[in-house]
C-alpha cells in the first residue's frame, strides 16, 4: 500500500531534536514542525535526540522526522528508534540515486518519504526519486547543493539565489511535478530579511510549490500569507471558471484571452485558497 500523498504546507517548521522543549511549540506555531535528527543536531546529542523523539509524541499527521541520510549508522539508529513510534512521514536528506529500497514501518508499510534533493546528485536524480511510489514529496536545498560542488555560497550579495541554485530549484520542481509529487521550497537562513522571503515564497506559490521550510516561528506567518490567494485572485479566478460555462472553446474576458492553461491556473487558485469552483461567496469569504 502506497502512501497518502503530501498534503502539508505550506509553512513547515524545523526543529531540532535534542529541544524536546521546543516540540509542542513548534506544531503550534506551524502548519506541520519537521524534527530534525540530522543537521539540527551534534554528533554527540544523537541519541539523546532520538530519546526525545520517542518520549515526546506529537501528532503524527502534522510531523515530519529529519532523519540522517541513508547509507550511515545513525540513519539506521534513526529507523530502529522511530519504530517504537506513531510517526509515517520521514524527511530523508541528501536523497539520490544510492537510495534503494522502501524505508518501512514495523507492520510492513512504506514511509511516506520527503526526498530532500540537496547534493548534485540528488538533484540529477531528482526525477527517478519522484517515481518511486513511497516519495510523496521533493524538496531541496541550496546550501548543501553547493557545498557538494565544492563552492563557497549559493546566493549572491544582493542576496538572489546564484544561477546554479536557481537550477537546481526550477529542476526539483519539474521532477516533482512530472512525476505527479508535491514540490517543497528550501530554507531562507537569513531571519531578518522577511522581504527577502515573502518574495521566495510568492515566487513559490505562482510556479507550483506547495510548501517552503523554514527555521524560525517569525518566518511562518509570512509564508502562510504568500501561499494564501488574495480575494481579488479569488474572485478574479471565480470569475474566469463562471464563464468558462458558458464559452465554448477559447474566449476573451476583459481584454483577456482565456484557454486551457488559464483555466487550470484559475482552478488552482481556488485550490489553494481550500475551495472548489462550486463554493459560494460566503465560504469564500471565510
Amino acid at each position: 500500500m502506497n502512501p497518502e500523498p503530501f498534503s502539508l504546507g505550506p509553512a513547515l517548521l524545523f526543529c531540532p531534536a535534542d529541544r524536546p522543549d521546543r516540540f509542542a511549540k513548534a506544531l503550534d506555531r506551524a502548519d506541520a514542525v519537521v524534527l530534525d535528527l540530522e543537521d539540527g543536531v551534534g554528533p554527540e546529542a544523537k541519541e539523546s535526540a532520538r530519546r526525545a523523539v520517542v518520549d515526546t509524541p506529537l501528532d503524527p499527521a502534522r510531523t515530519i522526522v529529519r532523519v540522517n541520510a541513508a547509507g550511515t549508522r545513525e540513519h539506521d539508529a534513526d529507523l530502529a528508534a522511530l519504530a517504537g513510534t506513531a510517526y509515517r512521514t520521514l524527511m530523508l536528506p541528501k536523497a539520490d540515486g544510492r537510495f534503494v529500497g522502501p524505508l518501512v514501518r514495523p507492520d510492513g508499510t512504506p514511509y511516506a518519504v520527503v526526498a530532500l534533493c540537496e547534493t548534485a546528485s540528488g538533484v540529477v536524480a531528482a526525477s527517478a526519486l519522484a517515481a518511486r511510489p513511497d516519495v510523496v514529496a521533493l524538496a531541496w536545498g541550496a546550501d548543501d547543493l553547493v557545498a557538494s560542488l565544492g563552492g563557497t555560497s549559493s546566493r549572491r550579495a544582493d542576496g538572489g539565489y546564484r544561477d546554479v541554485a536557481r537550477h537546481a530549484r526550477s529542476a526539483v520542481l519539474l521532477a516533482a511535478g512530472a512525476g505527479g509529487k508535491a514540490a517543497i521550497d528550501a530554507v531562507h537562513l537569513d531571519l531578518d530579511d522577511l522581504d527577502g522571503l515573502r518574495a521566495e515564497a510568492l515566487d513559490a506559490a505562482a510556479v507550483g510549490f506547495v510548501a517552503s521550510m523554514c527555521v524560525h516561528p517569525a518566518q511562518v506567518p509570512v509564508i502562510r500569507a504568500a501561499y494564501a490567494p488574495t480575494p481579488q485572485d479569488v474572485a478574479a479566478a471565480r470569475e474566469v471558471l463562471a464563464a468558462a460555462t458558458s464559452a465554448r472553446g477559447v474566449f476573451a474576458l476583459d481584454g483577456r484571452m482565456v484557454d486551457g492553461p488559464v483555466l487550470e491556473q484559475a482552478r488552482a487558485v481556488l485550490r489553494r485558497a481550500g475551495l472548489t469552483a462550486r463554493h459560494d461567496d460566503e465560504e469564500v469569504r471565510r
